[in-house]
């Protein structure tokens, strides 16, 4: 077992209110059925996040398709948003001094 799936193993969505659920893998390719439950998830491009309720009808249909997705809860979605947001944070900027040394120094 990969350390991705082993995470997505451990997460306990049960006892989260709201879900969020990411299209990790394109929908080219997969049944139309699967295909239908993205569209009822309101997920229809890749890398794309929404939010739903934990209920037992979410659950279901983000099991039928969870070789597509990527459920987080909401203190991990907030956390890695976080990390991108420092992530891609301005940094200061380097200052380099150009002014020569003294001639003093330089002749001894």
């Amino acid at each position: 077992m990969s350390a991705f799936n082993k995470f997505k193993a451990s997460v306990p969505i049960a006892f989260s209110n709201n879900l969020y659920i990411t299209l990790v893998r394109g929908m080219p390719g997969t049944r139309r059925s699967h295909r239908h439950i993205l569209e009822a998830l309101r997920l229809r491009k890749c890398n794309r996040t929404v939010m739903q309720y934990n209920t037992p009808t979410v659950r279901g249909m983000i099991k039928q398709v969870k070789r597509l997705v990527v459920v987080e809860t909401e203190e991990m979605y907030k956390g890695r948003k976080e990390n991108e947001a420092k992530h891609q944070a301005l940094r200061p900027p380097i200052v380099v001094s150009h002014l020569p040394t003294s001639v003093t120094d330089s002749s001894k």
